[in-house]
């Protein structure tokens, strides 16, 4: 179910077709010299300055806040131009980033927070507990972590401009995990009158206090976004640890392009008309492997992907659980997996752990539902299920290079097991907008959508993606049983030698409930120029510590 590997003259339309693109905008010359022996032009076309880092990511960047979306592409954006008071570090601890420190009341119920010194937005304005007052509000609206500290807040006040106050009326153990969450969503910093502003709708003008700045001059959605180094920002002291310490930026612009076309993103980063891709399409793994320009990241753990198959709770089929136990029957780990065509040290061919494989709290609970699975089982629970052959609007990205093939497979098992299966597909962005229709089927709606979620997302429970937001009206899949409502709340106040018990009841009630599928843990690769140096291994591309220090 693989799909066919582009020509190299799809290639090279791909690549022309962006070439003209950025040239039309005025981002490179009109008189495109011809093609050379790679099949791609942009070096001879525009002289890149060393000091510019030019990156390609999976999948397009279309929307700049990152409180209103959960898109990776986003959170990319958003840890280059914003800033957190928190910042987890490589082995999993949070530190201070935007604060200079804390204090905790003996009873863990008051937390005092100390703005550091010097810290200033893009448009000159100092960061105030205000602004981290007003933010922290802002994201907690839409992002279920911070939902759940609001939930066990008192009071959140300002007690003068560096610093501010977190009263607790009950006991809270994620109080640094929430603040520094890395992804979806980012509880981000942003001035006080954008922060004030609805959830619901993007900020009109991005303004942080990162270490780079967005040019809004040059932003073309969906195909490129430039960023510039930050002249006033100030990193920590400490080393670039992950999201920890100093975030130097050391390349003077960072490009943000989107290649939709896997064969002429490869032959551009061969090329060196790009420096980086955030994730290495399966195919072409084992030429660059041998390529001694470039350099194939590696992911473990928490640092890998899982594929996740996102189901419609609230419209029918899917609202029945005995449907979505079929769905669950149907779907194989091991066929998915096989279609990434990633070499064999690169994904699990079963990892049943909503946590994570080789994680802290990766678990076999619950993964007895599994013993019988298959094609035969699932058409045995949709029979019983009173399924009537309703069509399945099935959300296809064909765009992704991940998402492409996932799809393919997972609808072709659905289809083996009697589910009538109506695939859309389109673009990224289009599934990414389309998800959060409430509408039935009929009426523009969907049904199922396969989608990815970096390890780091899913190794802590109050943050993980298949519990997380249960019964949470604002994310789309809506989920719901509440006995997982109640083990999330036992979890937010247990000791940390009670955690594992309680995350494997929640991984049990997760597998019943079937909240959404599995699909399979698996490594997403960057891939990146040889003379690049300081690029950190993490969950998704971090862009400031880099630097090209010699022509290879």
């Amino acid at each position: 179910m693989r799909p066919a590997r582009l020509t190299r003259a799809t290639a090279l339309r791909g690549l022309a077709a962006t070439l003209v693109a950025l040239a039309c905008a005025g981002l490179l010359p009109m008189g495109l010299p011809p093609m050379g022996r790679t099949g791609v032009a942009w070096a001879q076309a525009a002289s890149v300055p060393k000091s510019t880092l030019r990156v390609s990511l999976n999948t397009e960047l279309q929307v700049l806040d990152p409180i209103v979306t959960t898109i990776n592409a986003t959170r990319v954006f958003a840890h280059m131009v914003f800033d957190t008071l928190v910042g987890v570090d490589s082995k999993g601890v949070y530190r201070p980033q935007m604060l200079q420190g804390w204090t905790v009341s003996d009873d863990r119920l008051t937390w005092t927070f100390t703005l550091r010194d010097g810290l200033a937005f893009s448009d000159g304005t100092a960061v105030t507990s205000a602004d981290c007052v007003a933010s922290i509000k802002r994201w907690a609206t839409k992002e279920a972590m911070g939902e759940q500290l609001m939930d066990a807040t008192a009071s959140l006040t300002i007690v003068d401009d560096k610093t501010f106050q977190l009263k607790l009326k009950r006991p809270y153990g994620f109080v640094l995990e929430a603040l520094g969450k890395p992804g979806h969503h980012i509880p981000v910093i942003m001035p006080k009158r954008l922060a004030d502003l609805p959830s619901d709708k993007p900020v009109p003008e991005i303004v942080g206090s990162g270490p780079y700045i967005f040019r809004q001059d040059l932003w073309q959605p969906g195909n490129l976004a430039v960023l510039d180094r930050n002249p006033d920002y100030k990193p920590r002291p400490e080393p670039a640890d992950a999201l920890a310490g100093g975030k130097v930026a050391k390349m003077d612009r960072v490009d943000l392009i989107s290649i939709p076309d896997q064969a002429t993103r490869v032959a551009a980063l061969q090329a060196d008309e790009l420096d980086m891709l955030e994730i290495v399409p399966a195919d072409f793994i084992p030429v660059l492997r041998r390529d001694p320009h470039i350099v194939i990241g590696q992911t473990k753990g928490a640092d890998q992907i899982m594929a996740i198959i996102v189901l419609n709770h609230m419209q029918p089929p899917f609202n029945n659980l005995k449907v979505r136990q079929a769905a669950q029957a149907a779907i194989n780990q091991s066929d998915v997996m096989a279609s990434l065509g990633l070499p064999g040290d690169m994904y699990l061919k079963s990892c049943e752990s909503l946590f994570m494989c080789n994680a802290p709290l990766s678990s076999t609970a619950g993964t007895e539902v599994f013993r019988n699975a298959g094609i035969e089982r699932a058409k045995e629970l949709l029979k019983e299920s009173g399924y009537h052959n309703e069509p399945i609007a099935f959300l296809h990205a064909s765009s992704s290079a991940l998402l492409n093939p996932i799809g393919l497979v997972v609808a072709d098992e659905l289809k083996q097991a009697g589910f009538n299966v109506d695939l859309k597909t389109s673009d990224y962005a289009t599934v990414a907008q389309r998800r959060f229709s409430r509408e039935p089927v009929e009426k523009g709606g969907w049904s199922i959508v396969p989608l990815i979620a970096n390890g780091i997302d899913m190794v802590n429970p109050l943050s993980n993606v298949g519990i997380s937001y249960n019964c949470i009206d604002g994310q789309f899949g809506w989920y719901c049983d509440p006995q997982i409502t109640s083990l999330l709340k036992q979890l937010s106040v247990a000791k940390p030698e009670e955690r594992q018990a309680i995350a494997d009841k929640l991984q049990e009630r997760f597998h019943r409930n079937v909240n959404l599928i599995l699909g399979g843990q698996f490594a997403g690769p960057p891939a990146y120029r040889a003379e690049l140096k300081g690029v950190m291994p993490f969950s998704f591309p971090l862009l400031w510590n880099i630097e090209r220090v010699s022509d290879q």
